[in-house]
Formats: C-alpha cells, structure tokens, sequence
C-alpha cells in the first residue's frame, strides 16, 4: 500500500509539473496596441471612431469610384487577408478593407454584444461614417456570412456581392482548426485567455489551407500576435457563443448579382456549400479552385482575384 501511495504521489507530482511547464512555456498576455499597431498598421492604415471603437481600416484607390469594393474578414482573421487582392484591385477601384469589432486590431465591441444582428448594425455605422451609398459588397467565411446578410436587409447600398468560402448554412466540416475547437470549449476556453501555444495558431493556420507549405513564418505572426490584441480572445469565445446560423432560408430572395469563390480543399466549409449557395442564389457564378482551402484569396491572391476582376467585367 505505501509502495502504490508512493506511485500515486510521483505520478500526481509528475503531472502537476507537466501542466506548470505547459503553463509558463506558454504564458501569453495581452500585447501592447501600440506594439502590435507599429508592425500590422503601417500606412494606409487609420483608425476611425465608430460607436466607440477605433477601427482598423485601410482605404485604398481612386476616390471617385462610383461602387467601392468593402472587404470582410473572418473568424480569427484581419484586414490583412485581402492584401494580394488590394494589389491588384487598387489601380482601377477604390477598396476599403477593415478589422472586423472583435478581431485584428480594432478590438471588442464595447457592449459584448456579437450577435450577426449587432455586425449588422455596425455595417450601418461604417456605410454611414465612410458616406458610402452603394458597394461591392466582398467576405470570407463569417465576413461572407455578414456580407450576404447585410444584402438582403440593405439591398439598396450593395450593388454586387461577392462569398469566398462564405459561412452561414449549419456547418457540416471535416476539419475544425484546434483553436477553434478551443475557443469553443466551455472547460478550456477561459484558459486559452491566459495561454496561447503559438504552435497551437500555427497548426489552426495550416490546416486552412490547401497546401499547408505556402504557410509562412510571418503569416502565423501575424496571426498570433493579432489574436494576442486585448479584448480578443474573449470576443472569439462570446462570438462563437453567440452567433448563429439564421437567416439562410431566405437567400433565394436575393437579387443581387452575385460571384461564389470556393477553395475545393476547405474542410471547415466544405464545397457542397458552395453549390447550395449557387443553386439558392439565382442567377450567380460559381468559380471553385480545386487545390485551395478556407482562405482561397490569401492562399492564392493572383488566381482567385482574376475571378473577380472578371466578374466586375475590367
């Protein structure tokens, strides 16, 4: 019997080390707004004061565009997602990109509200602070989500829309990155507010894309350290919590013309997707590129940009 207390007691010792090195070895506090802003908001980047956030935005492009792309981001991502786009968008076309309340380096919604309801009513503050009537309306996964919600409640201020791997349906994934997993997880999701194992974001960014080797050392930075920004981690678990998939029966009455950009490697939405927003919007395209995953414009910016240059008819 003291023999097995013996064992009982190292075993418990063992693991409560374990868990100390994990713990210390993984120790991630909030990073500095001014630090993060000097690597991730260079110029073009501003900050404009919207229903008391200073969001992140850049504003890029010829000013008299008479329909201005506004770009979308989703979970867990940034403005800058869009940059290969931008460069090949901004020479004919004003595009606006942002940080979504939540994300990058805008930060929380003050109320902590993150319903798709109160992302909706932000739309209306930015549409209103920007003096934008009418837009091509542009989103990635929750941005694609809000993107074609915000068409049918606004119909008259977006002119065409775009959904890249657009979220919105009840998920069917074949995959779901870990820290997604995380942020969902009622148990361990106030722990990753303290800890965040960077190899952790770098496995969740990997397994978005299709070739996980086009996954660079500064992209998982970017990643990382954006998910660091105060007020962050929190919003990621209230909005998983919070938002839901509502609305979508209602897609068939969309008449906007509408482009559908879909990696054929995405296993967080997977293709099938694609079609039913294909088959529930009448009259839209559907462009799929085989070997990309979830991010196909960040993954690939030159092909799928193509695609839309094409649909804007330049």
């Amino acid at each position: 019997m003291r023999r097995l207390m013996k064992l009982l007691r190292g075993t418990v010792l063992i693991i409560i080390l374990f868990i100390g090195g994990f713990v210390v070895f993984n120790w991630a506090p909030d990073l500095p707004l001014d630090e993060l802003k000097a690597r991730w908001a260079q110029s073009p980047s501003m900050f404009v004061g919207i229903d008391g956030m200073q969001v992140h935005i850049r504003d890029q492009g010829p000013r008299d565009d008479p329909e201005p792309l506004l770009l979308l981001h989703g979970t867990s991502a940034s403005l800058h997602t869009w940059q290969g786009w931008v460069e090949q968008l901004e020479h004919k076309h004003r595009v606006i990109s942002i940080d979504l309340p939540g994300f990058g380096l805008t930060g929380p919604f003050p109320d902590g509200n993150y319903t798709v309801e109160r992302y909706q009513r932000f739309l209306q503050q930015l549409f209103a602070q920007l003096k934008l009537k009418r837009v091509t309306l542009i989103g990635n996964s929750f941005g694609g989500q809000l993107a074609w919600l915000y068409a049918l409640n606004q119909p008259q201020q977006v002119g065409r829309l775009v959904l890249v791997d657009a979220a919105g349906y009840p998920r069917q994934s074949n995959s779901v990155p870990l820290g997604f997993r995380l942020a969902q997880n009622p148990i361990l999701a106030p722990l990753m507010g303290k800890i965040l194992p960077y190899k952790m974001i770098e496995s969740s960014v990997r397994n978005v894309y299709g070739d996980p080797s086009k996954v660079t050392d500064e992209l998982i930075d970017r990643y990382y350290q954006l998910t660091l920004r105060e007020g962050n981690r929190q919003a990621l678990r209230e909005r998983f919590h919070q938002v839901k998939n509502t609305g979508y029966a209602q897609l068939k009455q969309l008449q906007v013309p509408t482009l559908i950009i879909w990696g054929g490697e995405d296993r967080l939405i997977p293709v099938f997707s694609a079609e039913r927003f294909a088959t529930d919007i009448a009259g839209s395209r559907l462009v799929i590129f085989e070997d990309l995953g979830h991010v196909p414009q960040e993954e690939d910016p030159l092909r799928t940009s193509a695609a839309l240059i094409t649909f804007l008819g330049d």
